[in-house]
């Protein structure tokens, strides 16, 4: 284990928020414990419903954020050891079973939805069926992999009509650990094979010289070549989605902490300094750095995952530069905690105030702030396991 030193006064911060968490999930977790929440609904975690194929745009099951309740689970699991935790995080792990069996859903957010879940359980249990549910989704995975333009296919078919065979996205910089995984289990090196050609493409082609980055990039699905870039999620095409900073930021660390390739640290220091340097005074991160100036639209979700990622460089580098990352990752986890945490029984999640995206669904509670959060505040005390 890497320690990070930090002061007294954060120390005691920190574990405050760890009570405040372990007496939040001691209580959520019986009252969800049969659910996969995504959101809320007048404070109540909202969730896949078995009787409702309609939830979430038909994604149903297959909906990628239905990987975080388990991983809270098991995050709790390890910081607790009650078994009550792991016994509920099994509940979701079982259930998404029916994906595998359906088959057209599955999506490139397999590492979203089989880290948190199956490869978590088999991480802290070694349960044989976690491990082979673990490696199913990590072959999944590899398959959407398009050798000629040595990426990783986003979306599956909209049914719309527009051709989306060579679409990539940011995100998938933090499914790709999966496969990273799935060669460590296997002794295998074409898993992560596809996960350093789709880390290589994306380091080529979404960051930019000044360390922001594109959330989507069209490619010739036949050639290979790059065709153009999309705004998605963010404000407008050329913009920068905060969210689509943090998963790159977080997501390139991870790559070179299973690699140990220098390049892809290098990478995740560029997105890093990009980030810090556009941390708002308040510590509280909008939706996309360059949406409107008049726009007071927050993403605590991009918050919390760019935190944990910091704090993953922070251990990496030398000592001299351990604090640039540790400080901003402490600024915006001490401002969540100070004004976007709900710590009451008022309402099941604890992080207020995050965003799909910007044009769609501003300002609600998502599953993955919570996790993100839980995670970050769990590597400061230094009990965490990489889930990732």
């Amino acid at each position: 284990m890497v320690i990070i030193m930090i002061t007294d006064k954060d120390k005691q911060w920190i574990e405050e928020t760890v009570e405040k968490i372990k007496e939040k999930m001691a209580w959520v977790s019986e009252k969800s414990r049969d659910k996969i929440p995504y959101t809320t609904v007048n404070g109540t975690h909202d969730t896949y419903n078995d009787s409702d194929k309609s939830y979430r745009m038909s994604e149903g099951l297959n909906w990628w954020t239905n990987g975080f309740w388990g991983g809270m689970l098991w995050l709790m699991y390890q910081e607790t050891g009650e078994e009550k935790y792991a016994e509920y995080a099994r509940i979701s792990e079982k259930r998404l079973d029916q994906c595998f069996a359906d088959f057209y859903g599955i999506h490139h957010d397999a590492g979203f939805m089989w880290l948190l879940t199956a490869v978590a359980d088999y991480r802290l249990t070694k349960n044989p069926e976690a491990k082979k549910r673990g490696l199913y989704a990590a072959n999944l995975l590899a398959g959407r992999f398009n050798s000629v333009g040595k990426f990783i296919r986003a979306w599956n078919d909209w049914g719309n009509g527009e051709d989306n065979t060579g679409w990539a996205i940011i995100d998938c910089m933090m499914n790709i650990p999966l496969l990273y995984w799935a060669s460590d289990e296997t002794k295998d090196p074409r898993f992560s094979h596809i996960a350093l050609m789709h880390a290589d493409t994306a380091m080529a082609h979404f960051i930019r010289p000044d360390g922001s980055c594109e959330h989507i990039v069209e490619f010739d699905s036949k050639t290979g070549e790059k065709v153009r870039t999309h705004g998605g999620q963010g404000y407008e095409n050329g913009s920068s989605w905060t969210r689509g900073q943090a998963w790159a930021l977080y997501g390139f660390t991870l790559s070179y902490i299973h690699m140990k390739k220098e390049e892809y640290l290098n990478a995740a220091k560029r997105v890093a300094h990009y980030f810090i340097a556009n941390i708002p005074e308040s510590g509280l991160i909008p939706i996309d750095f360059r949406q409107p100036g008049e726009d007071a639209w927050e993403d605590s979700c991009a918050a919390a995952i760019a935190a944990c990622g910091l704090i993953e460089i922070a251990k990496a580098v030398g000592k001299y530069e351990k604090d640039l990352y540790l400080s901003a990752a402490l600024k915006m986890l001490k401002a969540l905690t100070e004004k976007r945490s709900d710590w009451t029984k008022d309402c099941d999640c604890i992080i207020q105030n995050c965003s799909e995206a910007y044009h769609t669904n501003k300002h609600m509670n998502i599953i993955y702030g919570d996790y993100f959060f839980m995670e970050a505040i769990y590597k400061l005390k230094g009990n965490d396991i990489l889930l990732w």
